[in-house]
């Protein structure tokens, strides 16, 4: 891991007081702890929405590639009907 580096920042109040709460609360050791936590989050959270994108993507290019001809209007809403009274008789068995 490279050397850390000082970096200066500015926070709004209430993100320092959340800061400093996690730290009292014994949830991390520092507030450099905190934030490090933090930033990982946000790395997560943008890899899995990276990848949730991606997974769109392939199923927008496996549509789009798809040779069986498109539905019509109509038959999109009977298919969708159908759907919807097969969920209607499932639920009155239950």
């Amino acid at each position: 891991m490279p050397p850390a580096e000082t970096l200066t920042i500015t926070l709004p109040p209430d993100m320092l007081r959340a800061l400093r709460e996690s730290v009292e609360a014994g949830a991390h050791a520092t507030i450099d702890d905190a934030l490090g936590a933090a930033v990982r989050a946000w790395q997560r959270q943008r890899r899995e929405d990276a990848e949730h994108l991606e997974t769109i993507r392939a199923r927008i290019r496996r549509s789009l590639d798809d040779p069986r001809p498109s539905l019509s209007l109509e038959e999109v809403e009977a298919h969708m009907e159908a759907l919807f009274a097969e969920t209607r008789r499932d639920r009155r068995r239950a």
